[in-house]
């Protein structure tokens, strides 16, 4: 089994994102991941734009799997900050991660959601403790 196939496995559990959010993780690295979310009705606020807890959840998905992912000891989120840059106009969202700092107890990473036009969408830096 690869590892992209075992990612999707171990967070397919997680059914909110999975399965109500349709989100789906498609790489996997060392303190990385890239997930996509394609965009339905179900996503829309009430004036037509996707809602910006879907999109915050696209984000903590790809924050759970980059630093959860292949590792001894489980990471939750302390803090979650998100910057909501555009609307998309796009049909899908991607989330790509990149650790900022390991520390022995805490981490920081940065999380870019952009669309399939290729338009910056939000930008949500997350603090983990890590579990022991």
């Amino acid at each position: 089994m690869s590892k992209l196939d075992e990612a999707r496995e171990m967070f397919s559990k997680d059914l909110y994102a999975t399965k109500l959010s349709g989100i789906t993780i498609e790489e996997v690295g060392d303190n990385y991941a890239k997930c996509a979310m394609k965009l339905t009705e179900d996503h829309k606020n009430a004036y037509g734009g996707i809602m910006g807890g879907a999109i915050y959840t696209l984000a903590d998905l790809a924050f759970a799997v980059a630093s959860n992912f292949d590792r001894p000891a489980s990471t939750v989120s302390l803090v979650g900050h998100a910057e909501f840059l555009s609307m998309t106009k796009g049909s899908i969202l991607y989330a790509e991660t990149r650790l900022i700092k390991d520390g022995r107890t805490n981490c920081f990473y940065e999380v870019r959601i952009y669309d399939d036009l290729g338009k910056d969408i939000a930008v949500v830096s997350f603090t983990g403790a890590h579990l022991k």
